[in-house]
């Protein structure tokens, strides 16, 4: 069922696109979407923008960023949409008034990745807390991005279910504060664990050593969001067009552009109306 979180604001958001009467036009020119790093570094925007300027005319320029700081360049007037994956940042984003609306529309699911030896033997528990606590009784060494995205913020509320703050933590956790094929690098250059959306994982040609060694955790699944902007806090000026490709994404034209983005046969992002695995949370 498609989740849709709208906020008081909406009816001023269905004023402002009723003065426009006519449906945009590539003359109209382009907006620019501040997007997660993730759906950027996967491949997944470069295979459906092109679709969509296809049926549209409309370009889509992206700022590829982690969630916290995509939301930061639409908070400055610097994007006229946001689709990221941080439910906390998100929250606050709403919270300040600055959205509109928030639709998801796809989801996949995080996974731990680390060395083919695994000092920390955690190749095969279902359960991602147990093994963060195997990684840390072990102080085998691990990746963290540490750059306020929504993997970043899975991560340290994932070390927090396990009991363990990161603050704490030795020099075998290491923040590198970029983004995750950044991340993938690093922990593959280094033999250490760090968790991947489950896209980038699959895009990642660099892996050397690196093995997913953990996935399927009900705490794990990701869900991107596509979220619009208040006109009565940003300009107008390609809010309509912006709301046009935020229904775009979510229209089954969209969905299917999703949907059927593979790799090597594996899907890299379910369509928002796809099955979750059983048990999975829901978005708090």
């Amino acid at each position: 069922m498609k989740r849709a979180l709208l906020v008081s604001l909406t009816i001023a958001v269905a004023a402002a696109l009723s003065l426009q009467p006519r449906p945009a036009q590539a003359k109209d020119g382009f907006i620019t979407l501040a997007s997660t790093t993730s759906v950027q570094d996967s491949g997944l925007l470069t295979r459906i923008l092109p679709l969509y300027k296809q049926a549209t005319g409309v370009d889509v320029q992206v700022i590829a960023l982690g969630s916290g700081k995509a939301l930061d360049a639409a908070r400055n007037g610097d994007a006229d949409l946001v689709l990221v994956h941080s439910p906390a940042a998100e929250h606050q984003f709403v919270k300040e008034g600055h959205a509109a609306s928030v639709r998801e529309i796809a989801w996949n699911d995080f996974v731990i990745v680390g060395p083919g030896a695994d000092p920390a033997a955690i190749k095969g528990n279902p359960d991602c807390r147990s093994a963060l606590n195997s990684i840390w009784q072990t102080r085998s060494p691990f990746v963290s991005r540490g750059d306020r995205s929504g993997t970043d913020a899975m991560e340290k509320s994932l070390w927090q279910l396990a009991g363990f703050d990161v603050s704490n933590a030795g020099s075998w956790y290491r923040e590198i504060g970029a983004g995750m094929a950044a991340a993938l690098n690093a922990a593959a250059s280094s033999d250490a664990y760090v968790l991947s959306d489950r896209g980038t994982w699959l895009s990642f040609k660099n892996r050397r050593n690196l093995d997913l060694l953990l996935e399927g955790d009900r705490y794990l699944i990701n869900r991107y969001d596509v979220i619009e902007l208040n006109p009565q806090l940003h300009s107008e000026s390609k809010l309509v067009l912006a709301h046009q490709f935020a229904d775009w994404l979510a229209s089954p034209a969209g969905q299917q552009a999703i949907g059927s983005y593979e790799l090597d046969g594996h899907k890299l992002f379910h369509p928002e109306a796809d099955p979750k695995p059983h048990g999975v949370l829901e978005r708090r």
